[in-house]
């Protein structure tokens, strides 16, 4: 049996998501695309107890799962990325917009927490929407201040390789230096190797 870790995760690192193909098997593109720059993320799981009573007590205990939420922070997203996320019809000029028509796609995305002894958990979400948030900006005042682009999904249950269940959140780790955990967790989130060269939105 493994020996037990008891470290606490100190930052995360390598946001990819990718768009689901039509039978949920994978993404549609070769390689899932990365997003620089993740601040804080949330993955937020929610359960309920259910209780049945007999003779004044308690006689059973259930339990009822909830939906998963997504929410974090970016120091910026760009806006090709946004456009994808969110489903945004865009313009031959290079113009974006919302509209009550919007229907963002169904998306898989993987992401790190990292520690400080080299090592990794890597959380795959495997079936999700992302939601608009709000579009802000704050006058410039004396010392500079950095605005940060918020991110905020739902997600759900999906048939996850290796699992006789549908999943909607699996989580794998490494040591320092192993791949083990995190190329099993590609294949089975997004169907798709661990990019050895990623393609990265860096630009607006």
């Amino acid at each position: 049996m493994p020996e037990k870790k008891y470290l606490s995760s100190t930052g995360v690192d390598e946001f990819y998501y990718g768009v689901l193909n039509a039978g949920e098997t994978g993404i549609v593109a070769a390689a899932p695309e990365r997003v620089k720059i993740l601040q804080d993320i949330e993955v937020a799981m929610s359960s309920e107890i259910t209780r049945a009573y007999g003779d004044n007590v308690v006689a059973e205990l259930g339990v009822s799962q909830g939906g998963v939420a997504v929410s974090g922070n970016f120091h910026a997203i760009p806006q090709s990325d946004k456009n994808t996320l969110l489903g945004l019809e865009t313009t031959t000029g290079g113009l974006s917009a919302h509209g009550s028509s919007d229907n963002p796609p169904y998306v898989a995305v993987i992401f790190a927490k990292t520690y400080e002894d080299g090592s990794k958990e890597y959380v795959g979400l495997p079936k999700g929407k992302f939601l608009k948030t709000s579009i802000k900006g704050t006058s410039k005042q004396g010392n500079t201040t950095f605005n940060q682009d918020a991110i905020s999904a739902e997600f759900m249950d999906r048939a996850v390789t290796g699992f006789t269940k549908q999943k909607s959140v699996v989580v794998g780790a490494d040591d320092a230096a192993a791949t083990v955990k995190r190329d099993a967790i590609f294949q089975a989130i997004f169907g798709v190797a661990y990019p050895t060269t990623t393609t990265t939105t860096t630009g607006l």
